[in-house]
């Protein structure tokens, strides 16, 4: 089973429709990802670009922003402000501009706080200017060029991913590449994303107008030449407008260089977009594949292997990808959260759910996967099912995100030993925790290396 190929589930069908937990970290709106796609890839026919190009532009395209969740921590601190807040009004800002810049930062500087407190944020954001924001552009690119490594995308897509925020005169970031020093298809890849944004915003007009008045400075004017020459397009104005645009850009992929949809390449998808869960705050770091050895250990014990192993593992993988959709002032607060932050938060894993299900491949585990944080006794979220009705593998997960949370570093508590762990998970075992599960994790943890992840160095 392991290279065999998904029956009817091509690779590009999962990736679109997981480009929308992307566009919820982004702070965009649903079908951004496949509507920037459907763009370029408009653009590349135009520019008859081989079908190597447009199936590496294609991945690229749809997966743009898989770095997206690494530098969210930073922008919420750096601006004391919901980083998607932050970031979405940052897609229609011409932040090379002085004027611009400055009234962008006066917008999203602490929206709560005092005229004091956003004063004294908006000269410390000021300052850093430049500096900071190729900081903040830096560890997006990479990070997104290595998942797409890591999930045996051609090169060609990951340079033009580390490439996607340069600028056609030399001032966009990370390196200050210019003119056709610019990958081509990172080109495409950056006029086409912000083109989306003004068109599903403002309309198509609107989008062209932005793009004329941005030709030569963000972007290569011949591209732009060939946009314009598109706003009449009717297959594309359809393709806009497309109830399911995750779906429409699916059938985009070009014919005859289809990446396989195989047990390895969904396993790989799965880790990857688990790095992004992970990477949205220092505190996670590595949290998902920490739930994920615990869970497949735990299952180990308790019998468990086959494609029931493999399912829960890619669930526990993705467990929290709901998380992509709240806010990191919530995600890092260094104390309690009140009961308005505590309703957001439990929200999550309802996310997860709505998430996962519009991926034909994951939507199997998708119910499982969002059902870590309930309890025997009814009491947990986000269904507050209990008892009979939680399967084997959803106690297991439970009792695995539990122990990695307990065991793990926290901001808004001391750290805890293992055997401080473990006792807390017994005082709940037949209340909320599974009594045979937490047995099962009380041998594994005896006999196996496991250590909870460490906060991210950079935090």
């Amino acid at each position: 089973m392991e290279n065999t190929a998904v029956e009817s589930v091509r690779f590009s069908e999962v990736v679109s429709a997981l480009s929308y937990a992307l566009d919820i970290t982004e702070g965009q709106p649903a079908g951004h990802a496949a509507r920037t796609c459907m763009i370029g890839m408009h653009i590349a026919r135009e520019l008859d670009l081989s079908s190597e190009l447009r199936s590496a532009l294609f991945y690229g395209l749809l997966l743009k922003d898989l770095g997206c969740s690494s530098n969210a921590s930073k922008v919420c601190t750096l601006f004391g402000a919901d980083d998607r807040a932050a970031k979405r009004d940052l897609k229609t800002t011409d932040w090379c501009s002085t004027v611009d810049s400055a009234c962008y930062i006066a917008r999203n500087v602490r929206p709560e706080g005092s005229l004091m407190q956003k004063a004294r944020r908006f000269v410390s954001v000021a300052v850093g200017g430049q500096s900071a924001a190729r900081e903040l552009v830096q560890i997006r690119c990479d990070r997104g060029a290595n998942i797409a490594r890591s999930l045996l995308l051609p090169e060609l897509t990951a340079e033009a991913i580390q490439s996607l925020d340069e600028h056609w005169d030399g001032r966009g970031h990370p390196q200050g590449l210019a003119g056709e020093a610019i990958p081509l298809l990172s080109r495409i890849m950056g006029l086409a994303q912000t083109v989306e944004v003004f068109w599903h915003r403002d309309g198509v007009n609107a989008a062209c107008e932005m793009a004329l008045d941005r030709s030569g400075t963000w972007f290569d004017p011949e591209l732009v030449e060939l946009f314009v020459h598109l706003r009449n397009n009717r297959e594309l104005a359809a393709d806009m407008v497309s109830a399911d645009p995750g779906q429409a850009v699916a059938a985009m992929e070009p014919i005859g260089l289809e990446l396989p949809a195989d047990e390895a390449a969904l396993d790989r998808l799965a880790m990857g977009f688990s790095e992004v869960v992970d990477a949205k705050s220092p505190w996670t770091f590595q949290h998902s594949r920490g739930v994920a050895d615990l869970s497949e250990g735990i299952a180990g014990v308790l019998g468990m292997d086959g494609r029931r192993l493999r399912r829960l593992r890619r669930a526990a993988l993705l467990h929290d990808i709901g998380k992509l959709g709240v806010s990191n002032l919530i995600l890092d607060k260094p104390g309690k959260l009140d009961a308005a932050e505590l309703t957001i938060m439990r929200r999550h894993p309802a996310h997860t759910y709505e998430v996962l299900r519009r991926v034909k491949a994951f939507s199997e585990f998708a119910d499982l996967a969002a059902g870590h944080h309930e309890r025997l006794d009814g009491r947990g979220y986000h269904k507050g099912i209990s008892g009979s009705h939680l399967g084997l593998e959803v106690r297991i997960l439970a009792v695995a995100d539990f122990y990695e949370a307990l065991a793990a570093r926290r901001p808004y508590r001391q750290d805890l030993t293992r055997e401080e762990a473990i006792t807390i998970i017994e005082r709940d075992a037949g209340k909320g925790c599974c009594p045979s599960v937490v047995s099962a994790l009380k041998t594994f943890l005896s006999t196996s290396q496991f250590a909870p992840h460490q906060v991210q160095a950079a935090a």
